[in-house]
């Protein structure tokens, strides 16, 4: 099917942060789009008012009459709907076109020059980040982000002038084996997901098998020390990319951190770029920032113009939102929900606010990620000087006999630790002063940050 002979593209899985920008980059190319998602929100709020028609009822007589024509309709789902689905099953049965997310990617990188980010963590803020510094340059750029970019407000951008197409490249269910890159990030390759990959082992080698679709003539781009053997097709060039190790290609030296900033040098084959200043001044920023100041670098924009736009980041929401900033109370939230993020995410804040009390509340995401990683969830939280943890968040998953927060909660050395329901959150933040408080996790703990915000604001008189 050609995208271009299309008339109306159908979502299942609407309210996604990916399928959110699939759809916004449809109704921009004037096709209509309609589809179903399980809940309202904020986001699926956001895509009616552009024109989406969504409902939130599975129930294929609810599908508009425009998405009935399986020669000019396109069908994408997400991996997350499972194969019952009344909707899903209607429009198989009925010989529909039918795409995961990752296909119809696929589908747009096939024609453009895509720089494709993969990586257990990081990747997010990497292509956010390298989106923005193409945008605020000569290059320019198309991009579908796994996170809304606060300098523009959304998960999708999209350009008049360039072929370049940013796209977060997502590992779950291999999705990311359906793209074309033409340059490759790979940020990191901790074991996740062992539900959909079964080991360590397997997962590795999903992303060797992401290296191995970087065109001919094209690059690949990864951190330096990364546990994977990359697979490549001919001539395509190799970079690695570090924060602290100056062997790598592209690295930072003469950082520094201090007073709620930070400093460093950009470090490439050919230029070094001096004073660059974080606009989220996390220390793991230095190290996502290496990665898209070398995508940046190699499709032609200049230090002159990553300086401004470096410092200009806003960031993606919920990767490190500082949503207080003050002498009193600093309130920071993040996505992190992986046992190595957490352990980044809390080492970059205690660095940050060196000598004050960090104070975490986490929700755990999935059964099985939990069940997997207990020891190292327990361990990264350990950190903390104070932790909050809520109950499992299920997602796509049913209960696993055995598997609940306590098996984190009760190997976290931390004295001080409070095992809680969500309907109990609230209450416990209404009688607790923090000094820096993080809220942690993938699931729907992002409901509580706006009344968490208002509360401590109204306590510290913002």
């Amino acid at each position: 099917m050609d995208i271009r002979d299309l008339k109306g593209v159908y979502f299942i899985g609407a309210g996604g942060i990916g399928m959110s920008a699939l759809i916004r980059y449809f109704l921009a190319k004037g096709k209509k789009t309609a589809g179903y998602d399980r809940t309202p929100s904020a986001l699926t709020d956001r895509l009616i008012e552009d024109g989406a028609a969504l409902h939130f009822e599975e129930d294929e007589t609810l599908i508009p009459d425009d998405f009935r024509d399986k020669k000019t309709t396109l069908i994408v789902y997400t991996p997350a709907v499972p194969a019952s689905h009344r909707e899903l099953v209607y429009f198989r049965n009925n010989g529909f076109e039918i795409l995961k997310r990752s296909q119809t990617l696929g589908l747009i990188t096939e024609s453009s020059r895509g720089l494709c980010i993969a990586g257990t963590h990081g990747k997010t803020t990497t292509s956010s980040m390298t989106a923005h510094l193409l945008k605020q340059s000569k290059v320019d750029c198309n991009a579908f982000l796994g996170g809304i970019l606060k300098n523009c407000d959304s998960n999708l951008m999209l350009s008049d002038s360039s072929d370049l197409t940013v796209v977060e490249a997502d590992e779950y269910d291999r999705s990311f084996h359906y793209l074309n890159p033409y340059m490759a990030v790979v940020t990191s390759a901790d074991p996740d997901h062992l539900d959909i990959y079964g080991s360590p082992k397997a997962y590795r080698e999903s992303f060797e098998k992401f290296t191995s679709l970087v065109r001919t003539g094209g690059v690949l781009i990864m951190k330096k020390g990364i546990d994977i053997t990359p697979d490549l097709q001919p001539d395509v060039k190799t970079y690695t990319y570090s924060a602290t190790d100056k062997t790598a290609d592209f690295h930072a030296e003469n950082v520094r951190i201090g007073n709620g900033e930070i400093f460093f040098d950009f470090v490439s084959p050919t230029v070094t770029v001096k004073n660059v200043q974080l606009g989220i001044p996390i220390k793991i920023n230095i190290e996502n920032g290496m990665a898209a100041m070398a995508l940046a670098s190699l499709n032609g924009v200049t230090g002159d113009e990553m300086l401004p736009a470096m410092k200009s980041f806003a960031g993606a929401e919920r990767r490190f939102d500082f949503l207080i900033k003050s002498e009193k109370t600093v309130y920071i939230d993040d996505y992190a929900h992986h046992p190595q993020e957490l352990e980044s995410s809390i080492q970059s804040v205690k660095e940050l606010y060196e000598g004050r009390k960090l104070t975490g509340i986490f929700q755990p995401h999935l059964y099985t990620r939990t069940r997997d990683f207990a020891d190292e969830f327990a361990a990264s939280l350990s950190a903390l000087d104070r932790l909050i943890l809520l109950d499992i968040y299920p997602a796509r998953e049913e209960p696993i006999p055995g598997v609940t927060s306590e098996i984190i909660f009760d190997k976290v050395t931390v004295k001080d630790k409070i095992l809680c329901k969500k309907d109990e959150l609230m209450s416990i933040v209404e009688n607790e002063d923090f000094d820096v408080l993080m809220t942690l996790g993938a699931g729907d703990i992002d409901r509580f940050t706006e009344p968490i915000r208002l509360l401590l604001e109204k306590r510290i008189n913002i």
